[in-house]
């Protein structure tokens, strides 16, 4: 049982500390794992940025993940989807509103950068957790199209399932816990609150963390932000 998600972050970290001195680019699947990638960052003395994927959800199951898209466009679909109703139809559909809301959560996140380059870099992902796998199945497919030196999961906990799935993935696996009753992510932490977007995108404006902003023009980074906000709000209706 973990305390909360900065003290899983802080023992990954732990695992993790051979990486320091090789400025390891951390990749933290929103929202939840955020704060912890920002803790991995200071730790590992390494640059913080996201991953943007996101469950495609069930029809009239909106917590069962069918699969995971990234913000490419690139969706993966795991073998239950058609099983759980998920025609062909519905799932163009749910690609379509999911990729929506990546686009805007990058437009919020890091409105006056682009995404940071994974080429050549030793590139740790990492979330808070795994139940099914399916989003980081998503996350280590999306960042190995861009030929990372090394491609490291994190993750504080998985399911038996899950971990199989990512160890494929991936060059190493870093999991501190595979229990053998799973339900949920939110059962092995003492306090699992949401993440707001708000709090995601205060994690990427920390200094020191990512490569310095491009010249921004007339409009604030806030403003736009801001902006972005409000209409990812809309988005999900």
């Amino acid at each position: 049982m973990f305390k909360d998600r900065l003290h899983a972050a802080h023992l990954l970290a732990e695992r993790l500390l051979r990486y320091r001195g090789q400025t390891p680019l951390i990749l933290a699947i929103p929202r939840g794992a955020v704060p912890m990638g920002t803790v991995l960052a200071q730790e590992l003395a390494g640059e913080l940025d996201v991953v943007l994927v996101h469950k495609l959800c069930a029809p009239l199951q909106p917590e069962l993940a069918i699969g995971a898209i990234d913000e490419s466009g690139h969706a993966t679909l795991a073998p239950h989807a058609a099983s759980v109703g998920a025609t062909p139809s519905w799932i163009t559909s749910e690609k379509n509103r999911q990729l929506k809301v990546l686009q805007e959560r990058r437009r919020h996140y890091s409105p006056w950068r682009k995404p940071v380059s994974a080429q050549d870099r030793v590139v740790i992902v990492v979330d808070d957790g795994l139940a099914t796998g399916a989003t980081m199945v998503a996350a280590l497919t999306a960042v190995r199209r861009h030929r990372p030196r090394r491609l490291v999961c994190a993750v504080p906990v998985a399911s038996g399932e899950a971990l199989h799935l990512v160890e494929a993935l991936s060059d190493e696996t870093v999991c501190l816990s595979v229990p053998g009753l799973f339900q949920a992510v939110g059962q092995f932490y003492e306090d699992f609150p949401q993440v707001s977007d708000d709090e995601v995108a205060r994690c990427l404006q920390q200094p020191g963390l990512f490569p310095a902003l491009l010249t921004q023009p007339e409009k604030t980074s806030a403003s736009r932000s801001s902006e972005a906000a409000a209409s990812l709000a809309a988005s999900r209706g």
